[in-house]
């Protein structure tokens, strides 16, 4: 069996192993590809019968270049660079890792939120560039800070990722609103479901916990926000395509958005002419909330245990029945 990875640098960037996965069968590892449609792809892909990606895109014009193929492996919980529905159409399983990191993007969330309310790292890059040490006062703020306890917190999305962040505000003594087309027993436990409209303003706080789907692409836009509440802080470690980004700076420079917190972005790696990198009062970080240690290994067991139920034709994880 010939197994390709076409971009396992950001999986096992040396700090991991591949041996699991080299007992299945004859495995080729490419740090990386191409994060655009490109001929490269289909050519390493070659006479491959398992093909697993990241975030390199395959398409329908790969899928037909490449007949040899018989599963679709993603290493990561969204698929939306793989042509799903054509790969069902060639009966070709497109099968993700829906858990790995439950813990720690609810947890990345947070600290997003964490640092706008207090931005810890300005405030230390201050103190060692000698201000405090001048300051006439006992201590200083350059920015207001914030209380969440009492606030109204929406989360856009209440499957893991968005409880584990629902519990984690809920430590914080926050109300915790939600939407979700699909709502659970044990989401209402931890948040009260709302129309999407009602978390829009009632929420001082909004987080993207949910997929990219078509009818979630470009929901962060201007005719959106115009209905939250003004000064509203958006934490979104979801996919960056659910904000119409110029719509979200806009209402960041004119202050109808208070502070964004994003580790995602429409295209990545970020373009140059992004407008949230000049947008006020917006951090952002390179996609890094699934990254920790523990989270990838996850990914990485999962991926194998993905590949050995389909050679034993009891497929799992499969996104495109």
């Amino acid at each position: 069996m010939k197994i390709v990875v076409l971009d396992g640098y950001t999986e096992n960037p040396g700090d991991l192993s591949w041996d699991a996965l080299k007992e299945l069968g004859d495995v080729t590892v490419y740090d990386r590809t191409s994060y655009e449609e490109s001929p490269l792809i289909a050519e390493r892909i070659g006479d491959a019968e398992i093909v697993i990606i990241n975030k390199t895109p395959i398409s329908k014009e790969t899928i037909d270049k490449c007949p040899n193929i018989k599963l679709i492996a993603v290493l990561a919980t969204g698929y939306n660079v793989v042509d799903y529905n054509y790969a069902k159409e060639k009966d070709i399983p497109v099968v993700n890792v829906p858990t790995y990191g439950t813990q720690i993007v609810g947890q990345y969330a947070l600290g997003l939120l964490l640092e706008i309310c207090s931005h810890y790292g300005h405030h230390d890059e201050t103190v060692k560039a000698g201000k405090w040490e001048n300051n006439a006062d006992w201590c200083y703020w350059d920015y207001p800070m914030i209380e969440l306890y009492g606030k109204t917190a929406g989360i856009i999305g209440l499957g893991r990722i968005g409880q584990a962040t629902a519990k984690l505000l809920n430590a914080l003594d926050m109300k915790v609103l939600a939407y979700d087309a699909y709502q659970s027993e044990a989401g209402a436990k931890l948040a009260e479901y709302v129309s999407l409209d009602e978390l829009f303003a009632q929420s001082d706080v909004i987080f993207l916990h949910c997929p990219l789907f078509p009818e979630t692409e470009g929901m962060i836009n201007k005719e959106n926000i115009a209905k939250m509440k003004d000064g509203v802080i958006l934490i979104n470690n979801s996919r960056g395509q659910l904000v119409v980004e110029q719509d979200l700076a806009d209402a960041l420079n004119s202050g109808k958005v208070y502070a964004a917190g994003l580790d995602v972005v429409s295209t990545e790696p970020i373009k140059r002419d992004n407008p949230l990198l000049k947008a006020k009062n917006c951090i952002i970080t390179p996609h890094i909330s699934w990254a920790a240690q523990a989270s990838r290994q996850r990914i990485m067991d999962i991926t194998v245990d993905n590949i050995k139920a389909f050679l034993a034709g009891n497929t799992v994880n499969r996104v495109n029945k």
